[in-house]
């Protein structure tokens, strides 16, 4: 019974097509974006799960790093018209930076050190103008430091959500698929959902260069 890590991958890539799709192609319609604001809350907790279950973390960091970096034209052209601009990265680097953020707090172990670390982090994720930027950050520090206290992580990350404002308040909706997850893995298919976030955004740039077109 429950949700496995695959299950929620799946939920969270929908709702994040919908969500691009109305960015892209429909930035009038809300409810787009509403359903939207699910996919990131999964992915952050995806994220401090896979965190704790991966063999190699330095490979975990390596395959985020690599990418943000391949992921960023297609990001750019998708949502900026432009083959790379600067002021905006990809969700992939505010990825990488909270997995660099949970090594480090994993390697450390006084309170005064780690909250230095995950203020690095926010600092870091607000330079580089990544997506969902330094309060990114903090949901990964929430779904963190809370992962062993179930019903404390998912109030704390509903009130991320809510606390927020605007749409992302309906992320808190994510709240009920993450309360059903397993601890079960599910079918692996890594490396199709590290590929699919660049291609989706090719395809919804191509698809919106033919309507423009028209």
């Amino acid at each position: 019974m429950g949700l496995n890590s695959f299950q929620l991958k799946c939920i969270a890539v929908i709702t994040m097509i919908i969500d691009h799709t109305g960015a892209v192609l429909f930035p009038g319609i809300l409810m787009f974006r509403y359903i939207g604001r699910i996919s990131f809350p999964i992915f952050c907790f995806l994220l401090v799960e896979g965190f704790f279950h991966t063999k190699d973390v330095r490979k975990y960091m390596l395959r985020l790093g690599m990418f943000a970096v391949i992921s960023e034209i297609p990001y750019d052209l998708a949502f900026r018209n432009t083959v790379l601009e600067v002021e905006h990265q990809n969700v992939f680097f505010t990825l990488f930076v909270g997995v660099v953020m949970m090594y480090a707090l994993e390697m450390s172990g006084e309170w005064p050190v780690k909250a230095v670390e995950v203020v690095l982090a926010m600092w870091a994720a607000s330079v580089c103008c990544s997506d969902y930027s330094y309060k990114g950050i903090m949901l990964i520090a929430v779904y963190y430091f809370l992962r062993k206290q179930k019903w404390a992580k998912h109030s704390a990350g509903a009130a991320w959500n809510l606390l927020w404002g605007e749409i992302q308040r309906y992320g808190a909706f994510a709240t009920v698929f993450l309360t059903l997850y397993n601890g079960e893995k599910g079918p692996s298919m890594k490396y199709f959902f590290y590929l699919f976030y660049p291609a989706h955004l090719l395809v919804l740039y191509g698809i919106h260069c033919l309507v423009q077109a028209v």
